[in-house]
């Protein structure tokens, strides 16, 4: 009789993109590179693809919340990340489910991508949803990972060079106690993409070099997912952040095109911990 491998299980609950460049289809393509089993819980539609996005349609506060029990009744997943939740109404469901158990027999570890604004300037969460993700999610995540532009909205500063990213990231483990990432892709001027961790109790620095001539949609999903997936897989917080940051490096230089557009490459999982 065949011996079956048993895979860890990570779930996203974010939203669906129609492009097949980020939300849902992103973190589900990086789960399984990363040989973790992916559930999902879709919080919207999107009608999208990489240049723009055309309507969100959020889906029920109701439907959010079984599509979640329904992954916890039976798969009960080591790690979870959120991307697009949208409305506040959806982020106090992700909130409640996590902070009253409910359903949760053990408490995963919860990655927050508070996903505010795609890079083509959409808005992706509804303005009066912004309070409820910074006083009943942030709270409760193991790590929260805004890019530039967030960051400056959760730490309330201007970031414009990596000092700025330690400085943003401290702000914003000392005003939600959740260990942060601070990922500095967008910063201008920067010879390197440059991301800060900060935990609280150890501060690291990580650096890629920049991949010229590739523009891509959906790093920001995939490095979360990333990182959730080593979770998931055994990895402590630090070794998972250092293997997102690896992964992602990796899967833009192996970015492929589609019409004129690239889309992030497949990469092979990592078979030992990552340095950091």
């Amino acid at each position: 009789m065949t011996k079956r491998r048993q895979l860890p299980v990570a779930l996203t609950i974010a939203g669906s993109d129609s492009g097949g460049g980020a939300g849902i289809q992103a973190d589900l393509k990086t789960f399984a590179a990363l040989g973790v089993h992916g559930a999902s819980a879709i919080t919207c539609l999107t009608a999208q693809n990489p240049q723009r996005i055309l309507a969100v349609e959020p889906c029920s506060p109701k439907m959010l919340q079984q599509q979640i029990k329904a992954v916890f009744e039976e798969l009960n997943p080591v790690a979870v990340k959120t991307g697009m939740l949208f409305s506040a109404q959806n982020i106090s469901v992700v909130a409640n489910l996590f902070q009253k158990r409910h359903f949760i027999s053990r408490i995963p570890q919860l990655i927050v991508d508070p996903v505010m604004v795609s890079t083509s300037g959409a808005r992706l969460l509804q303005p009066a949803a912004e309070k409820t993700l910074r006083d009943k999610l942030l709270p409760l995540a193991t790590l929260v990972t805004p890019n530039v532009d967030e960051a400056e909205i959760l730490a309330g500063q201007k970031i414009s060079s990596p000092e700025d990213l330690r400085s943003a990231a401290r702000k914003i483990h000392g005003r939600y106690g959740c260990a942060v990432l601070v990922k500095g892709g967008h910063l201008k001027k920067s010879p390197v993409a440059i991301d800060v961790f900060f935990n609280g109790e150890n501060e690291l620095l990580l650096s890629a070099p920049f991949v010229k001539g590739v523009s891509t949609h959906g790093t920001g999903c995939t490095y979360s997912a990333a990182i959730c997936a080593a979770l998931a897989l055994g990895y402590d917080l630090p070794n998972a952040v250092g293997l997102g940051k690896n992964f992602i490096t990796a899967a833009i230089a192996n970015s492929y095109r589609i019409g004129n557009y690239f889309a992030l490459g497949q990469v092979s999982p990592a078979k030992r911990k990552s340095s950091v």
